[in-house]
């Protein structure tokens, strides 16, 4: 597997077409759908050894979430997706006193009303955070989440790409910039190293200080 930090990495795309595309990038990839509970049991089932789970398979539909079966959808892979992954790979982080990091989002604080949604599962996701890590604790798993505010990624690029969208985004942002892939990384890596042992169930907002505007 690829080392990062002195850690073993492997990492899932939804597609085998964007497994393969991380594997160019030099990664150990592999394709897995979090909305498929027979998928997530056979990927948990292949696992040796687990240190670490980074739950961050997500979508958005904005608009189009206003019709149920889309909401559904979005809910199925952002939130009960993260609960198939904690639960099938429990045991393996149970054996190494494990921790797990979940992706909230700063819409976990206040409402989407463009993504209905995206917000509803993000929310969910902030309070499956924190009850897992009640639930877990005995088995010394720790359980926390990431809450990322205003990152460029492709899921956002319709929105950075538009100077009128980005720009009360920059205003309201004290660091005044995007935030970058680069600047998640780093949390998650804190959150899941002995350096965070007596930490659990915190959603950590990494948003250049967005929710305090």
């Amino acid at each position: 597997m690829t080392t990062h930090a002195g850690r073993h990495v492997l990492v899932t795309g939804l597609t085998a077409a964007e497994a393969a595309a991380a594997r160019a990038d030099g990664l150990d990839a592999s394709p897995l759908d979090v909305s498929d509970d027979a998928a997530v049991s056979a990927f948990a089932g292949r696992l040796e050894r687990l240190d670490a789970l980074v739950n961050c398979a997500g979508m958005i539909r904005r608009q189009d979430e206003h019709e149920v079966g889309v909401f559904a959808q979005v809910v199925d892979v952002n939130l009960t997706g993260t609960m198939r992954m904690c639960a099938a790979c429990r045991p393996l982080l149970a054996k190494q006193g494990g921790a797990i990091v979940n992706t909230a989002s700063m819409y976990s604080f206040f409402g989407a009303g463009h993504a209905p949604g995206y917000g509803a599962s993000k929310g969910g996701v902030a309070q499956l955070t924190k009850a897992l890590a009640v639930a877990y604790a005995p088995q010394k798993i720790r359980v926390n989440a990431i809450a990322p505010g205003w990152i460029r990624t492709a899921i956002t690029q319709p929105v950075y790409a538009d100077p009128a969208r980005s720009k009360p985004i920059l205003d309201r942002t004290p660091l005044g910039r995007w935030g970058v892939p680069e600047d998640v990384a780093g949390p998650v890596l804190f959150l899941c190293s002995p350096a965070a042992a007596f930490v659990t169930w915190v959603i950590l907002p990494v948003d250049g200080g967005y929710l305090a505007g």
